[in-house]
């Protein structure tokens, strides 16, 4: 079945905006009575079908909503260098909303070498990436902040910096501390890592120190990684008691 966004969605009837519609109409050429599914990026999943096929105002009669469809036990928030590439950071995005994210902050290092990002993108990408995996509720992506900003920020999520010097020795797996049902927010840093000033403040804040496995990863990969981790250890939490 296929899957629209429709946010602002309330009453019985939702009429798709012009880009939708068009999409549906005219590239999938959907007729009346073919059921749909919406999701408005609330957590709200709405099934209804096709009543006006309308190549600009195509209207869903809706039949059916479920609340908090498939709702997290857990909230991850990810802040991660912007990358040279932008491909490869809009990469991390889509991969990451498409197994699972709350929140994705550009975050601003000493050795952050592109500071800007395409936001109104990076929007367009989130909500494809939902309508792909059938997430209903919507990946928050925030402004870019500095490293010192948002490590000072508090937080009652169990909180994590990622980084590859091998001169701190006390770096330990996701798993080891965090959680089924825990809240988790992991700093990625830019290609060329952390500086070690950066990790003694993080660590200074009370973000513990982890390794991703014996492999030197690229940030997006790193990012798509922890990420990854959060949501096995809450889908297989037996495996890690």
């Amino acid at each position: 079945m296929q899957i629209f966004y429709a946010p602002e969605i309330y009453g019985n009837n939702y009429i798709l905006d012009e880009t939708e519609s068009k999409h549906c109409i005219k590239v999938l050429r959907m007729t009346a009575g073919v059921p749909v599914k919406l999701i408005d990026g609330k957590g709200n999943l709405y099934e209804g079908v096709i009543s006006d096929p309308d190549a600009k105002k195509c209207k869903v009669s809706i039949t059916k909503v479920t609340e908090s469809f498939e709702k997290r036990d857990y909230k991850l928030h990810i802040a991660i260098s912007p990358l040279k590439n932008p491909e490869r950071f809009e990469w991390f995005v889509e991969k990451s909303v498409e197994i699972g994210i709350d929140e994705i902050t550009p975050l601003i290092c000493y050795r952050t070498e592109k500071q800007s990002v395409k936001t109104e993108r990076i929007e367009k990408i989130i909500i494809s990436a939902m309508k792909q995996s059938l997430k209903a509720l919507g990946t928050v992506f925030n402004p870019p902040r500095s490293f010192n900003e948002f490590i000072s920020e508090s937080s009652n999520s169990v909180k994590m910096i990622a980084h590859c010097n091998e001169s701190f020795d006390n770096r330990v797996s996701v798993s080891q501390i965090c959680k089924k049902g825990d809240n988790a927010v992991v700093l990625i840093g830019p290609e060329g890592d952390f500086t070690e000033s950066e990790i003694d403040a993080a660590t200074q804040r009370n973000y513990q120190p982890i390794h991703l496995g014996k492999s030197r990863l690229r940030t997006e990969t790193a990012g798509i990684s922890a990420c990854h981790s959060v949501y096995f250890i809450n889908l297989y939490p037996a495996l890690f008691s």
